[in-house]
């Protein structure tokens, strides 16, 4: 099986995960969360990297890390390592704890990217059945079509945000005190809307309000674009990581899967040529299959969000982006023609690469 390949950029920052083998439980007790706990300081002491946002889940973790000194891959081993070798030796297990290596999905520092994603894994808590937010509830959020939620719901989710201890949220929103190794102010200063707010309640309202209101789509679009994603950012910072991309591409998938995240207007250029005229000609034409189709190709080789889609395609918003892309792979499944029709524009566009 091939080693997933890692990106370690100088300064970059990461959406970082492991889970349980078998999505066994990784954290039973508290001793287990606590000891977590102190590794993560001794990672930020040891290794110099930046933890901007935590959330520990019984089965398995997230974390936002910024990487000062390129070594992501370094810290997150020890991480493991360390907390699986005690982990065993404290319950008498023998063999891996987690499921594989850690996963890691480098994030944009720039603009509202890294904000978006601590408020995605803040709210992993509160993104559960119980609480009305379990897969099938979950995806019609991110579609826009789920009802608001009831007050009585809303109170369940709020304390439950508000109460997990194990969580860089409860400091963030100023419901707890900040341990001392974990790095605040990057977020707090993107989440204020005045220069004068206060940080806590600056972060309070960008997490709870969408939360209260039941208006999460663009989280839950983040979410869903980050189960899959190589990389979550704008369009110039995906082509700049995936020129650093080294690898052996018969070998490697994961350099292949790099070198196919390609430039949003590699996907309108393919398209342009294939119509034969320009874009600015079809993409607002009754009709016209065009512009729905190169978002299509953007949402399946271009590693954008429905929203950085929207903006490169001329300001759409999310919702009609999102719905285009459905058109299209609606009528891929149902139309043979078709479906054969925009085969051929992938392989023109990846082609284009080579």
């Amino acid at each position: 099986m091939a080693r997933p390949l890692r990106v370690n950029v100088r300064d970059g920052w990461y959406h970082a995960m492991s889970r349980g083998i078998c999505r066994r439980g990784i954290f039973c007790e508290e001793r287990e969360y606590e000891h977590f706990l102190e590794l993560l300081e001794e990672m930020v002491e040891r290794f110099g990297v930046k933890v901007h946002a935590f959330v520990l889940m019984g089965n398995h973790y997230h974390l936002l890390v910024q990487t000062p000194h390129a070594n992501l891959s370094r810290a997150m081993q020890w991480l493991n390592v360390s907390y699986g070798v005690w982990y065993n030796r404290r319950n008498g297990w023998v063999g891996p704890l987690f499921q594989g290596r850690f996963k890691a999905v480098p994030i944009d520092g720039e603009g509202s990217w890294a904000l978006l994603a601590s408020e995605y894994l803040h709210l992993n808590p509160v993104r559960v059945k119980g609480l009305g937010l379990g897969k099938r509830e979950r995806k019609e959020v991110a579609q826009g079509i789920a009802p608001p939620p009831t007050p009585e719901l809303v109170k369940a989710r709020l304390a439950t945000l508000r109460g997990h201890r194990w969580s860089s949220y409860p400091a963030y929103a100023g419901y707890a005190p900040r341990p001392s190794w974990l790095t605040c102010e990057d977020l707090w200063k993107r989440a204020r809307r005045t220069k004068d707010e206060e940080p806590a309640l600056a972060y309070r309202w960008q997490v709870e309000t969408p939360l209260q209101a039941g208006s999460m789509a663009e989280i839950e679009t983040f979410g869903e674009r980050c189960e899959g994603a190589l990389v979550l950012g704008s369009a110039v910072f995906v082509e700049r990581l995936r020129r650093l991309v080294r690898g052996d591409r018969r070998t490697q998938p994961a350099v292949r899967k790099w070198q196919r995240l390609l430039p949003f207007a590699r996907a309108q250029e393919t398209v342009v040529a294939v119509k034969g005229e320009s874009w600015e000609r079809f993409r607002n034409r009754h009709g016209d299959d065009g512009r729905d189709t190169v978002l299509w190709l953007g949402r399946r080789h271009c590693g954008l969000t429905l929203s950085e889609l929207g903006a490169a395609a001329d300001g759409l918003n999310a919702a009609a982006v999102g719905a285009g892309v459905r058109r299209i792979e609606t009528r891929r499944k149902q139309d043979a023609k078709f479906c054969a029709r925009l085969k051929r524009l992938e392989r023109q566009l990846l082609e284009s690469e080579t």
